[in-house]
């Protein structure tokens, strides 16, 4: 299949049939699409290979890699990944598809959520990072827009096995990797390696914003978010929604201590 042939919203991708575009990335296309195999509709996400050849071989077995893992995750909170495949310069991941909306458009108001809701969704997307770490996957890419919101609250993170595909690890994708920088762990925005606190990290900075409507780090360029996140503590919770018990506080300043063996070692 041809660049071109993408670009024009190809119909067929493997065996699935592509029926209409759901969005676009910094990485690729997501169709929604019928599996004729199983007869059943889902999410098809692409992502380019337009690499160099000297890094697409090792881009490509990471893609592969991570997308295994993920796949291995059967959790209710978890987005389901079905299948993973090639064509030849685009990479695929067929998921299960989702009829809700996404943390990050709940959001959009920045206005505090109520406690009992936020608290909810929080306890759910710790449920599926729990599970994930404990078979050692990291996400490394936990936000607003990566949470949905399905039918009967039910939560479900997305793009497991998509966030380590935009580290700097790849060095003609470092245009990529700060889309969202003020949901990075300390330890991730300088460089260094990470491990599952990284993620609790991040799921304590998405805490915060659904209590207060604020964003703990916020500055007027990508580079001043990053010395915010590594240097300064935001204002605990209850000073921005005095309606907050004091034991959030806590729990947000653990969740998002810049020391990774000062937060709690498990989601």
């Amino acid at each position: 299949m041809s660049d071109s042939m993408v670009s024009e919203r190809p119909r067929i991708l493997g065996r699935y049939e592509l029926l209409g575009e759901l969005g676009q990335g910094a990485m690729g296309v997501v169709y929604k699409a019928r599996d004729p195999v199983l007869d059943r509709i889902v999410a098809i996400k692409t992502i380019n290979l337009t690499l160099p050849k000297d890094e697409l071989g090792e881009y490509e077995g990471r893609f592969y890699q991570e997308a295994r893992a993920a796949g291995g995750l059967n959790h209710p909170n978890i987005l389901i990944i079905y299948d993973i495949g090639k064509s030849e310069r685009i990479a695929y991941m067929a998921m299960e598809m989702l009829e809700g909306e996404e943390l990050r458009s709940v959001m959009t108001h920045k206005e505090a959520l109520p406690l009992p809701l936020a608290l909810d969704i929080a306890c759910q997307v710790a449920e599926g990072l729990a599970y994930a770490h404990e078979r050692h996957v990291i996400h490394r890419d936990i936000k607003p827009a990566n949470i949905m919101i399905v039918r009967d609250g039910l939560v479900k993170i997305t793009d497991f096995g998509i966030a380590r595909m935009r580290t700097n690890e790849v060095k003609t994708m470092t245009g990529m990797i700060l889309g969202s920088p003020k949901y990075m762990s300390p330890e991730q925005v300088a460089g260094r390696s990470l491990d599952h606190r990284s993620d609790i990290f991040s799921l304590g900075v998405v805490l915060y914003e659904m209590l207060t409507g604020e964003a703990p780090f916020a500055a007027d360029s990508v580079h001043g978010i990053m010395y915010q996140v590594l240097n300064r503590s935001p204002q605990p919770p209850s000073a921005r929604n005095a309606q907050l018990p004091a034991m959030i506080d806590l729990i947000v300043a653990k969740a998002i201590n810049k020391n990774p063996d000062q937060r709690y070692d498990n989601a």
